[in-house]
């Protein structure tokens, strides 16, 4: 037996269960569709048909890490979840909740001595292969108990108690809003290297030798290296950017606290006008979504 499930095996929690079955951890999971559950199965992961299965697999105390989209399907998986579990046990949530979220949810599991972990997770389709940067919110105890597993999950060094309950999910959103500001900027950089007199320069071996001592280097980049590797007009990518809730609470949190982000907010406002007609811009930050969080940008 083992004390890990993951509930939830999309494209993040299915390489999850890889990669703790790589560092020699036998997880149970579970999916509202069985098949991805008996696929990882065949690959050293113990399949649960329903929550109520997946915990009564788990030795205790038990952790139930949920990996699911965030809002009501996250919501109706820990409501359904919390009933099964008993003192000492623990929920992890390491999707893209909103941080207020965990306030909530850490106060009702407290209630029934379960105790609660925000996850702020990034790493995206690549975690598999290179390990995971985890931000964690909720008491000390909590953290230490788990950090075995995040360990096994991240690159060393990659995971950290950030505070308590709501401390990892808003690191994340802020992490996501520095993200959306830093793709921005290289997505209207090349586009303005496009439209110049230069513009039939390789973009690839651009974002290549950026890569090489310059200040600007980073993985987005070497990202947009690889995206303009496949299709070098990114001709194939739609335009439009989609966002997933981060980058608006991370603006909404600027309001609130009056702190100014000129630029978060300016990127945030692009993917929104990217969906009436897109640009080249939008289609390199299509693009970048794709190639480091597996997110869908071919042209339907």
């Amino acid at each position: 037996m083992n004390s890990i499930a993951i509930a939830g095996l999309g494209r993040m929690g299915a390489n999850m269960a890889l990669r703790l079955i790589a560092n020699g951890i036998k997880p149970v999971v579970w999916n509202r569709t069985p098949e991805k559950a008996d696929a990882l199965a065949a690959k050293g992961a113990v399949a649960a048909g329903t929550l109520a299965e997946a915990v009564a697999a788990l030795e205790a105390p038990r952790i139930v890490w949920l990996m699911l989209p965030a809002g009501e399907v996250t919501e109706t998986i820990f409501q359904s979840l919390l009933p099964l579990l008993g003192p000492g046990d623990m929920i992890v949530d390491g999707g893209n909740s909103e941080w207020k979220e965990a306030l909530r949810h850490a106060k009702e599991a407290a209630a029934r001595g379960v105790e609660f972990l925000d996850a702020g997770v990034s790493g995206g389709i690549w975690g598999l292969a290179e390990g995971y940067c985890i931000m964690a919110g909720g008491t000390k105890p909590a953290y230490r108990r788990a950090e075995p597993f995040l360990k096994a999950l991240c690159q060393p060094g990659g995971c950290l108690h950030c505070g308590p309950a709501g401390a990892g999910h808003f690191l994340k959103m802020v992490h996501n809003g520095i993200e959306y500001g830093l793709m921005e900027a290289y997505a209207e950089g090349f586009e303005l290297l496009k439209a110049s007199p230069y513009g039939g320069a390789d973009l690839a071996a651009v974002a290549g030798l950026w890569n090489r001592g310059s200040v600007i280097r980073s993985w987005l980049l070497e990202l947009a290296q690889g995206a303009f590797r496949k299709d070098p007009g990114l001709e194939q990518v739609a335009g439009r950017v989609g966002d997933s809730g981060e980058g608006r609470w991370a603006v909404e949190e600027g309001v609130r606290l009056g702190v100014p982000l000129p630029a978060i907010s300016a990127a945030l406002f692009r993917r929104f006008s990217s969906r009436a007609k897109s640009s080249f811009s939008d289609r390199l930050t299509a693009a970048l979504r794709r190639e480091f969080g597996g997110h869908a940008a071919a042209k339907e």
